[in-house]
């Protein structure tokens, strides 16, 4: 299975047959479905949707694919082109336009594309207005616009430096203490528009960047999930270079990592929490974080005083507790902050901007601001799914399993035990189950998921 369809957009790979993998028709199919609902949801005579797109191969296609649908139902289009999830996010609101579609698959490999779609407010979609988009794709219920009422494009490249701006214009980004750390950071941009986008933020906070792997050319040279495995160049690098940091981001610089100044990952499950004690020590509040997220930023949260709440897995429930809990800072564990003074929505800038003035301002190396928090190490696994595995009925057994233990259903199967705890869940983007455990050492997190990978394909009888 090549073409997920879910509540926040479509993905698939590239090529095949149409209704097996992410085709042109599919392209159209999915977009006119998009344009059809806004239509109908905004109740306008004249819609503007912006799109952007990732630096992957296959963007330029896609992209041509879903303006040109979009202008064929009669909607005018501002064209960002090449650009970065969050960018586009900040620009819906700003032109006060009625959508938007990002075209990327985020962290997933080069053969593979998507389209995220976007309200009025430059925010995800809900299951329920997600749910409608497919009802009209899969009934094809399209009516596009006579010759005199198509859309039109209006081509905007200057929004990755609005994007820039707006970050740097915010009252928590000290661009002069950053400016006077005189920092020298290696960025991985993995060939894709973070390679622009973010050594220009940093030249101007003036910090000194060394590029690795910034053309945004496509071409993934290595796997793009910003995990430990895949980022060997880079821990070379800052080690090589004598840098005092290094900086990672995904193809669509949503998610971000740090490399601490000897090489050693800060911790994906960490550039939250740090972002996040900064921003708790100007201004107390509370924060979110999904269910497969570290303890650690619970901590950090209730050391200066605040509330911390988990969600569901997935960006549009945590912004949703994030808005019920009036949070100042959250996200996902994953490298992904979400920072409402700007925008809800995962932005790498922000996490940049953020860290680096914290950074500035402790007077610290990274490596001695990672050892200020709570240790906590994660161990995260998967098992691929056939057909023949009936994933509710591991979930339903695990629950009973454990029904003595402290747990959370609401999104899978989250198991709290006193000194560690398991989430067990089905990706929402791939044909996966995910087994994510944290642990007070790296061993006891491996080991804790490893029993219970054992007892899910014992339950599974695999």
């Amino acid at each position: 299975m090549t073409l997920i369809k879910s509540i926040s957009g479509i993905r698939g790979t590239i090529g095949g047959k149409v209704g097996d993998n992410l085709t042109p028709v599919d392209a159209v199919k999915f977009a006119s479905a998009y344009g059809t609902w806004l239509k109908k949801y905004i109740g306008k005579d004249k819609i503007t949707v912006v799109v952007g797109r990732d630096a992957r191969i296959s963007g330029p296609m896609i992209h041509n694919l879903v303006v040109n649908t979009l202008i064929g139902l009669g909607i005018d289009v501002i064209d960002l082109g090449l650009s970065t999830t969050p960018t586009v996010e900040v620009a819906v609101p700003l032109e006060k336009a009625e959508g938007g579609i990002i075209l990327t698959a985020s962290h997933n490999p080069k053969q593979w594309n998507a389209l995220k779609l976007l309200n009025e407010k430059g925010e995800f979609l809900n299951g329920e207005e997600g749910l409608k988009i497919l009802e009209i794709a899969e009934a094809e219920a399209f009516d596009f616009s006579d010759v005199d009422d198509l859309g039109a494009i209006i081509i905007n490249d200057a929004y990755m430096d609005i994007h820039i701006d707006e970050v740097l214009n915010l009252p928590l980004v000290d661009v002069d203490a950053v400016k006077a750390a005189k920092f020298k950071v290696v960025v991985d941009g993995v060939n894709s528009s973070g390679g622009i986008i973010i050594p220009r933020l940093l030249e101007l906070m003036g910090v000194e960047v060394v590029e690795l792997y910034c053309e945004p050319n496509g071409h993934f040279p290595h796997n793009p999930e910003p995990l430990k495995e895949h980022l060997t160049d880079i821990s070379e690098l800052v080690v090589k270079e004598k840098a005092d940091l290094g900086i990672v981001v995904d193809p669509d610089v949503d998610r971000l990592a740090f490399i601490c100044e000897n090489g050693e990952m800060f911790g994906e499950e960490y550039t939250l929490v740090a972002c996040a004690d900064y921003v708790l020590s100007k201004t107390p509040g509370n924060t979110v974080s999904n269910m497969s997220s570290s303890r650690a930023l619970r901590d950090v949260t209730n050391a200066h005083n605040g509330n911390y709440e988990a969600s569901a897995v997935g960006e549009v429930n945590v912004v949703e507790l994030m808005k019920k809990n009036n949070a100042v800072i959250g996200g996902e564990g994953n490298g992904g902050i979400i920072y409402p003074e700007l925008h809800y929505g995962r932005d790498s800038l922000v996490g940049v901007a953020l860290f680096l003035t914290h950074l500035a301002n402790k007077k610290m190396t990274v490596s001695a601001l990672r050892a200020s928090y709570p240790e906590y190490y994660m161990s995260k696994n998967k098992i691929e799914l056939t057909p023949q595995i009936d994933v509710d009925a591991i979930l339903v057994a695990m629950t009973e399993k454990y029904k003595d233990e402290d747990i959370t259903t609401i999104d899978g199967v989250k198991i709290d035990f006193a000194e560690n705890w398991v989430h067990l869940r089905k990706s929402n983007t791939e044909p996966i189950i995910r087994i994510y455990t944290e642990a007070s050492s790296q061993e006891k997190a491996d080991v804790l998921a490893l029993r219970i990978i054992e007892e899910i394909k014992a339950v599974a009888g695999i």
